[in-house]
């Protein structure tokens, strides 16, 4: 008999060590449940702000940047306009432009006398703010004017004007 009494103790302590094993495996299974909320949570955040910056004006992880090196981009308009700046913000319907500046041609006023040369036009670079009327320096350009729209090198004639132009602002 002493042998039926030792299974049967046997036998309840069988399930309370299977009580004490089952916890730690419960913590185990909790923890990598947690993880795997946490790695979801985490891309819905990311997903939400990938969204909010491709599609509103609040550029919060840059994807509205195009690849240049330098940052800005020169916008050629149907009219034959070229605009620089900075595109922030591309929608179906319009291309969104800061930093805003263009090429202003200035001409002799004086009239060709004959036997002389015409004289060269001279180009300068205008910062979008300045003109009469006062616009702010954003642009809201409808593109189906827009003809084609390029990234601009660092070391561009017209990237090194804004640079040294923002250098004398600073000043």
């Amino acid at each position: 008999m002493p042998d039926i009494k030792r299974s049967a103790s046997a036998r309840s302590e069988g399930p309370a060590e299977e009580a004490m094993v089952q916890p730690s495996a419960k913590k185990k299974g909790g923890l990598a449940t947690k993880l795997v909320v946490i790695v979801i949570i985490i891309a819905v955040i990311l997903v939400g702000l990938f969204l909010v910056s491709k599609y509103t004006s609040w550029n919060i992880l840059n994807v509205n940047k195009g690849a240049s090196t330098s940052g800005w981009q020169a916008v050629f308009l149907s009219n034959g306009q070229v605009y620089f700046g900075n595109v922030t913000k591309e929608a179906s319907h319009t291309i969104v432009l800061e930093d805003v500046y263009y090429l202003q041609v200035t001409q002799q006023i004086q009239p060709v006398q004959e036997g002389q040369q015409q004289p060269q036009q001279n180009l300068s670079l205008v910062k979008l703010g300045n003109e009469l009327h006062g616009p702010q320096d954003q642009m809201r350009i409808n593109r189906a004017h827009v003809l084609f729209t390029e990234d601009l090198k660092s070391d561009s004639r017209v990237v090194d004007a804004i640079v040294r132009y923002l250098d004398d602002e600073q000043e």
